[in-house]
């Protein structure tokens, strides 16, 4: 049997309701680096560079519901400036006082679709 060596996460896709106004926050709050799609993706959408070796794929969809506690993690280089800068946008941020992770400190928001998105530094 072949062994299965994990490298990294490749991307993370989330659905979208609004391409242009989920860009807004990714690309303008989160000041994450739009990308290229490929041309043979018909369907709406957006892709922004997470860091050097990662990717966050928007996918246009109709709404659905967002109960639960999935979500996507962006480590930062500040958590607690961008924790600042998330909340003087107008968006939740909600540390997580619960589960602590020794030498990190994080918060989780939700993004205009209220996909539900961590940040750690």
């Amino acid at each position: 049997m072949d062994r299965i060596t994990p490298e990294r996460i490749d991307h993370v896709a989330i659905d979208v309701t609004d391409v242009e106004r989920a860009k807004a926050f990714y690309g303008g709050l989160l000041q994450l680096v739009e990308i290229p799609r490929p041309e043979t993706f018909s369907f709406p959408g957006a892709w922004f560079a997470v860091g050097a070796t990662s990717v966050l794929h928007m996918v246009s969809r109709p709404p659905r519901s967002l109960d639960g506690t999935h979500h996507f993690c962006i480590w930062v280089e500040d958590v607690h400036g961008a924790a600042r800068t998330v909340a003087a946008a107008g968006y939740p941020v909600d540390w997580d006082t619960r589960y602590k992770i020794p030498g990190v400190d994080r918060f989780f928001t939700r993004d205009p679709d209220g996909n539900r998105v961590e940040l750690q530094g």
